[in-house]
C-alpha cells in the first residue's frame, strides 16, 4: 500500500521563473563545457524530464546546471524563463549538503563494455554517423571510435564462444546472416 506518496517532493512540480533561484556555495560537482552543451541538448531534443531541486528559499540543492543552461536563449524561450523545481522540506545545511552529494554520486558511471554495445548499435542497426551522435551525445569522434570498435571485440568475443544466447544475440544473429565470410573459428 502507498503511503505519503502526495507528500513527496517529486508530486509537487512548480515551475517558477529562473532569475528566483539561486546557486549554493559548496556545490561540489563541476561540469565541462561539452557536457553543458549536451545538458542543452537534451533539454533542448527530450524537454524538461528532471526538477531543480531546492530549498524553500529558493537555494539549489541539486540541478544548478540545469538552472545554469536555461539562462541560454533557446532554452528560455521553451518555458518563457520557468524552471520545473521542487522543493525539499526545510532541512538543515549539513542535510542540504549532503543531498547535494547524495544526488550528485546517485547517478553513477557508465561502463565501457555496455556504452560500446549501445554505440555499435546506434551506428549498425539505428545508422547513426559520427557527426550526429558528436551533436546529439556529445561526444568527441576518438571516443565514438574507440566506443565503436570495442563493441565490435565484444560482438567477436562473443561469437567466437558460440554465443547465440547471450546479451548479444539478436546482433550475432544478424551478424551471421549478412556476412559473406564467417570467421576463422566457424
Amino acid at each position: 500500500m502507498t503511503k505519503n506518496y502526495k507528500n513527496q517532493p517529486i508530486s509537487n512540480v512548480q515551475w517558477i521563473d529562473r532569475e528566483e533561484l539561486f546557486s549554493n556555495s559548496y556545490n561540489p560537482n563541476k561540469v565541462a563545457p561539452p557536457e553543458l552543451k549536451l545538458l542543452k541538448e537534451s533539454i533542448l531534443n527530450s524537454g524538461w524530464t528532471q526538477p531543480i531541486v531546492i530549498r524553500e528559499s529558493k537555494e539549489i540543492v541539486d540541478g544548478f546546471h540545469r538552472w545554469t543552461v536555461s539562462g541560454h536563449k533557446e532554452i528560455h524561450e521553451l518555458t518563457d524563463g520557468l524552471v520545473p523545481v521542487v522543493v525539499l522540506n526545510e532541512i538543515g545545511e549539513e542535510e542540504q549538503m549532503m543531498a547535494t552529494i547524495r544526488h550528485n554520486r546517485a547517478r553513477g558511471q557508465h561502463g565501457v563494455k555496455p556504452m560500446a554495445v549501445i554505440m555499435q548499435k546506434l551506428k549498425d542497426d539505428h545508422k547513426l554517423d559520427d557527426k550526429k551522435l558528436n551533436k546529439l551525445l556529445g561526444m568527441e569522434d576518438e571516443e565514438i571510435r574507440r566506443l565503436y570498435e570495442a563493441g565490435s571485440i565484444e560482438l567477436i568475443k562473443e561469437i567466437a564462444e558460440g554465443g547465440s544466447t547471450g546479451k548479444n544475440a539478436e546482433h550475432i544473429k544478424k551478424y551471421k546472416e549478412n556476412s559473406d565470410f564467417s570467421p576463422s573459428w566457424d
